[in-house]
């Protein structure tokens, strides 16, 4: 049984069809939140107990508008958005901004290639002023964003994957999904305690 003193997060995730959006799925759902995946075809994943989807995107800020609406708090995974374009991750990054603040939903975790901000060694210059960009949108928002680096995946990575992170299912496995896990648990923690308000971060395990 939950804890009755533990808030329940009603928590949109926009990119969630990725190794680390279902780890987060599978983190969300087994401490009792309920999660509503933005997707585009409602038939892309099995429904399951707590889990709901929702037709949406981030091309505008109208549309982010509506897809983060009856939300809690929002998890975006740019880089399961748009793979190494730098400027549509900006591009959606300033809608998603755009549309929560027409919103009372104040929470947003950013999930993208934003080691750039630490060096620019192995990274463009595009990359780097984009990542830029996203951080001063966010600055003078009035949102209570935390901006995450997204950890390396292993393709292929279902929920049902995550019920089994100490089991044998595939050689290989075990290391990457107890590591996406572990990012995914520090993610719904930040959540729960409100903690990296204003922050980069990046979650080593």
């Amino acid at each position: 049984m939950k804890n009755a003193e533990t808030p329940v997060f009603k928590l949109i995730l926009i990119g969630g069809l990725s190794s680390l959006g279902s780890a987060l799925m599978a983190e969300l759902l087994k401490r009792q939140h309920e999660v509503i995946a933005v997707v585009d075809d409602l038939n892309t994943l099995a429904p399951r107990p707590g889990l709901h989807f929702k037709i949406g995107g981030l091309n505008s800020a109208a549309q982010a508008e509506q897809s983060v609406a009856g939300g809690s708090a929002v998890v975006c995974l740019l880089t399961a958005l748009a793979p190494d374009d730098f400027a549509a991750q900006l591009r959606m990054s300033q809608a998603l901004i755009a549309g929560m603040s027409l919103t009372t939903i104040r929470r947003l975790l950013l999930v993208g290639d934003f080691s750039v901000l630490d060096t620019n060694e192995g990274h463009s210059k595009q990359q780097h002023d984009c990542a830029e960009q996203i951080v001063d949108a966010l600055q003078r928002s009035q949102l209570q964003w935390t901006l995450v680096n997204m950890p390396q995946q292993v393709a292929g990575l279902g929920i049902e994957h995550f019920h089994h992170t100490h089991g044998t299912l595939e050689p290989g496995l075990a290391e990457p999904l107890q590591r996406l896990a572990r990012v995914a648990a520090g993610m719904v923690d930040s959540l729960e305690l409100k903690l990296h308000i204003g922050e980069h971060v990046n979650f080593v395990c």
